[in-house]
């Protein structure tokens, strides 16, 4: 069951499906009236833009690209290849380059076999160009910040995704030597970024005016819940049994992944949380500007790269490791949080 584009395989419909009800609950919470109200936060806005779009993909690719390609390569396989669909719209014969990677004949399908590390890569940079938007609520929450500059935060990046995913997501993977299908670019924003975001915009307002704010808050998001928890474990699944054979084979792939997300993660929490200090933030907006850079919106993440490189590519894995590493070393870097809260103002004077 899938959406074809010139004969070539471009959407699965039951994991599109899963993908939806992974990002529908997100968008439905989202009060896009905070977005107006935001001008009175300037600075902490400022800065949790900055530090999302102007500064995370890039030190995302760089870390990833030291590790993976450098530090790692050996371990992977520096002869390991992985095989990813051939961007649609390309018609190249067998044997034809395609940035670092041949185009092969496997069942009679035309793939990209690119190196293994380089898909990896792919995967990360996904994750670097995809600000948190739901997550992050949880961990604003339980660091004891601002819940406003959060909820304006999740609006904005929501928004932004729309204009700024596709552009540095191409241009990061351009420059790693990677495919990049900007058609499927394109239409993976559309159907797993603009979509539930449409849909969760109208149903908020439909819901509203039916039935008001409280039975929306208090009985329409629960039920939500469970839906959103069962689409991504049903997709997690999905992958790993895809990437099996991967697994068995190096168990340690998970920690070569894991250690460049790790300290990515980390780098942006201490120079977010380091630059609130100096603009003299307040801890309660300090905290969840430098939460909301640490953390990535996983499930755009791994949507964009089923669509892009298929489900059983490691681009794909490297998303879902990124799913595995997020609650730990964020729960930790709330600790933090609350253990330096006295270094900073709790009024932003």
């Amino acid at each position: 069951m899938t959406i074809s584009v010139d004969g070539v395989p471009v959407i699965s419909l039951p994991i599109a499906l899963c993908l939806f009800f992974m990002m529908y609950p997100i968008m439905v919470k989202i009060d896009f009236g905070e977005v107006v109200r935001a001008g009175k936060s300037v600075r902490p806005v400022g800065l949790t833009l900055f530090i999302n779009w102007a500064v995370k993909p890039f030190t995302m690719y760089g870390i990833s690209l030291l590790f993976l390609g450098v530090l790692l390569r050996g371990l992977i396989g520096a002869e390991a290849t992985d095989l990813v669909k051939l961007p649609f719209g390309l018609d190249l014969p067998e044997g034809a380059a395609c940035g670092a990677g041949t185009v092969v004949l496997v069942d009679g399908i035309r793939m990209l076999e690119v190196p293994l590390w380089r898909s990896y890569l792919a995967g990360c940079i996904l994750l670097g160009v995809a600000p948190c938007t739901a997550m992050v609520l949880v961990w604003g929450y339980l660091a004891r910040g601002n819940d406003g500059h959060t909820l304006v935060m999740v609006a904005i990046n929501s928004l932004t995704m729309l204009l700024l995913y596709g552009v540095l997501g191409g241009f990061l993977l351009g420059v790693g030597r990677l495919p990049v299908p900007w058609q499927a670019l394109l239409l993976s924003i559309s159907v797993y970024v603009a979509l539930p975001l449409a849909a969760g915009y109208l149903s908020r307002r439909f819901i509203f005016a039916l039935k008001g704010r409280d039975w929306f808050e208090e009985n329409f998001l629960h039920q939500l819940t469970p839906v959103t928890i069962g689409a991504l474990l049903v997709t997690l699944v999905l992958l790993f049994s895809f990437k099996g054979d991967v697994i068995v084979a190096n168990p340690l792939t998970i920690l070569w992944i894991a250690l460049p997300l790790f300290v990515q993660t980390v780098l942006i929490f201490a120079l977010g949380y380091g630059l609130a200090r100096v603009l003299g933030l307040s801890y309660e907006d300090a905290a969840p500007t430098a939460l909301i850079g640490a953390s990535n919106h996983f499930e755009v993440a791994i949507a964009t790269s089923v669509m892009l490189f298929g489900l059983g590519s490691g681009a794909a894995l490297a998303t879902v490791v990124g799913v595995l590493i997020e609650v730990p070393v964020m729960l930790l870097l709330v600790r933090v949080c609350l253990r330096t809260r006295g270094w900073f103002t709790t009024d932003g004077r």
